[in-house]
């Protein structure tokens, strides 16, 4: 693919591909309807901006479509960087660049109805496709109806083509990328790549072998697959299409120890608790959940414990005085679990009545802090896969407390917590199901066993 220049001869120097994604460029090349389907850490987006590049050097009109800003965002960045030799003028907030020569790239949400319509690109890249609204054409602000009326029309001047990357996301007759993969009328030539193709992760040390490097690089991909659920590993790291329907997605077993609870520690690092408001219940009330969790590295049966747990409705003037109870209980297993830095606060998800929340906490100078916001924009089930492999190698784990507590939300008398948390199934979008301590739960692991944006 070409690397080079502008008239002015300054170079522009694109990423090589890798062996895996190099198969999948000529296996691609000559179709105009282009599908890659690949594992985690394959390289989609790279590929895919490697392509959208080599158009905007042959002064192209392009353009990239993605779910959310925040998936484009870095996209953004990283291309004006690598282009910036013929970059002419560049604006995030409009969400678009243009190069010298006439070149073009605009950059679209697909939460945006229209996106795309009234303009005309040679080339269109659709990035983590399967994550996009699901539905047929007659679907307002579907995957499918976005691409037969907006974006597959700007294709029509040029006789354009798209390059559709994602990894799959279950086996699902309403959602876009299952049907363009599997089902010939759409026109798209697949290719199907897993992350075991990228024959350059996990990264090689400075100090290895190439011997040793991929000694480590075998047992790492073992682990993989030992270390997730065979039906998540199936999805996330070999891209297949995986059949959810009716699959409980969080075993208990994984959540206990020889079938019970834990105690409480005897000693831990620190304490926190996640806090999720929102108002789904379709009443004047909020239904407000709190988890509390407890975290050590030197746990000898997992590093972290679900300690307590509480869910309500409670109107927004009474948020107020709720907060400060949640601060004290927090106080209360911080001695309990005799934690060495004490409490580290709560993390609450900054929206709906979450946001009064943390301007409260804030008045008061009490420790709450904002969830990180690419966690919170991601999709239940993306949450729910994302601390999957936690849970299925059993470094969380349910306290007695909290496993044997029951309260009435709602006029119904249960363990609310069990109830969401195993009751989760992968794509029930239709669902009235409650899941607001599944949320906390989800952070909670995130936040405490992810990395620092809980991923």
């Amino acid at each position: 693919m070409p690397d080079q220049l502008n008239e002015d001869a300054e170079t522009i120097t694109l990423l090589p591909l890798h062996s895996g994604q190099l198969k999948a460029h000529w296996a691609l090349q000559g179709h105009r309807f282009k599908a890659l389907r690949c594992g985690r850490r394959f390289g989609k987006t790279d590929y895919a901006k490697t392509w959208a590049s080599q158009g905007l050097i042959q002064r192209e009109e392009c353009a990239w479509f993605a779910p959310h800003h925040m998936t484009w965002s870095e996209v953004y960045s990283d291309l004006a960087r690598t282009l910036r030799p013929i970059l002419e003028s560049g604006s995030k907030s409009k969400a678009v660049m243009r190069f010298i020569g006439g070149g073009r790239l605009d950059f679209w949400s697909l939460e945006n109805r229209i996106a795309g319509r009234s303009r005309r690109y040679h080339r269109v890249v659709i990035d983590e496709a399967a994550f996009a609204k699901n539905g047929d054409t007659a679907t307002d602000g579907s995957m499918m109806e976005l691409w037969e009326t907006s974006i597959k029309p700007t294709l029509y001047d040029f006789m354009g083509e798209v390059l559709v990357c994602s990894n799959s996301a279950g086996k699902n007759p309403d959602n876009f990328f299952y049907n363009i993969c599997t089902d010939p009328q759409y026109g798209f030539h697949e290719f199907h790549a897993t992350t075991m193709d990228n024959p350059l992760l996990p990264k090689r040390r400075g100090n290895e072998s190439e011997q040793e490097w991929l000694q480590r690089r075998e047992q790492f991909q073992a682990e993989l697959k030992t270390g997730n659920a065979p039906l998540v590993y199936a999805q996330e790291y070999q891209a297949e299409f995986v059949d959810w329907s009716g699959v409980a997605f969080f075993s208990r077993e994984k959540l206990l120890v020889d079938g019970n609870p834990v105690p409480y520690p005897r000693s831990c690092d620190t304490v926190f608790a996640i806090i999720d408001t929102a108002s789904k219940t379709g009443t004047d009330n909020d239904a407000t959940a709190v988890t509390y969790f407890a975290f050590s590295q030197h746990f000898r049966l997992a590093p972290l414990i679900i300690l307590d747990w509480d869910v309500m409705q409670i109107e927004g003037a009474i948020l107020e005085t709720w907060l400060p109870l949640v601060f004290r209980r927090l106080e209360e297993l911080a001695r309990a679990c005799r934690a060495r830095m004490g409490s580290t606060g709560a993390f609450i998800e900054d929206k709906n009545s979450g946001t009064i929340l943390l301007q409260q906490a804030l008045r008061r100078g009490m420790p709450a802090q904002a969830i990180e916001s690419k966690l919170t924009a991601m999709g239940k089930d993306e949450r729910a896969l994302d601390v999957s492999g936690y849970v299925h190698r059993e470094r969380v784990k349910y306290s007695e407390h909290a496993f044997t507590k029951t309260s009435v939300y709602k006029g119904r008398s249960r363990n609310h917590l069990l109830d969401q948390v195993e009751g989760f199934r992968m794509g029930d979008k239709g669902s009235d199901r409650e899941d607001d301590l599944l949320d906390t739960f989800c952070y909670g692991i995130a936040l405490a066993l992810g990395d620092q944006n809980g991923l």
